[in-house]
């Protein structure tokens, strides 16, 4: 694998990582609702699902996957209802419940989970990594190395970015202390969440 091919898949991921969709919307309502410490198990688990689709792709399953086709559309709505319940349970949560430390937090598998299903249930990942990807590197000659560098490369690229938006997302937060300022966070985060979820439901 060539430093230019390096070159174009990392400014392909960094092109799909900034780019606004429901993996970026819970991101930073995540951020803006309970820091960025909780954020950061959101993109984790973002970042796996990527993982994921890159190696089905690697190792030739895109038949597989194009088989469990329904299964994927059937994981997209339930990740699509789930982003609603978070966005309703943020909008719905008391005063005392929002802080840091409030019971209202959801635990770090919680967290990791709702990145896991957004990126599972994405359909732009999915054609990035099953469609899109193979266009501009040989599967098929990859060596175990190619695989750790394309892999460190989605880490690094996508990883850096979604926390580039959890830390700007939590250190707005930070900026509001008054009651009527966290509820106003508060409406903003659960309506980012919401839309993130319709999104997922809506989009092809």
């Amino acid at each position: 694998m060539s430093l230019l091919n390096i070159f174009a898949f990392s400014l392909a991921m960094f092109l799909l990582a900034i780019t606004p969709g429901p993996g970026v919307f819970a991101t930073i309502s995540r951020a803006l609702s309970s820091g960025f410490l909780n954020a950061s198990f959101v993109l984790i688990g973002i970042v796996i699902g990527d993982i994921i689709f890159l190696l089905l792709a690697i190792f030739g399953l895109s038949a597989i996957a194009s088989i469990l086709g329904d299964f994927f559309i059937l994981v997209k709505y339930l990740g699509g209802i789930y982003l609603l319940f978070l966005g309703y349970k943020i909008l719905t949560s008391k005063e005392q419940e929002t802080n840091l430390k409030g019971i209202y937090e959801l635990s770090w598998k919680k967290n990791f989970l709702t990145g896991l299903i957004i990126t599972l249930s994405n359909p732009k990942v999915i054609l990035f990594y099953l469609g899109f990807l193979p266009t501009f590197i040989n599967l098929q000659t990859l060596t175990a190395i190619d695989i750790f560098i394309i892999s460190t490369v989605v880490t690094i690229v996508l990883g850096g970015v979604m926390l580039a938006y959890a830390y700007s997302a939590s250190s707005a937060k930070n900026l509001f202390k008054s009651k009527s300022s966290k509820r106003k966070m508060n409406i903003a985060a659960g309506s980012v969440m919401i839309s993130a979820g319709a999104v997922l439901i809506i989009k092809a």
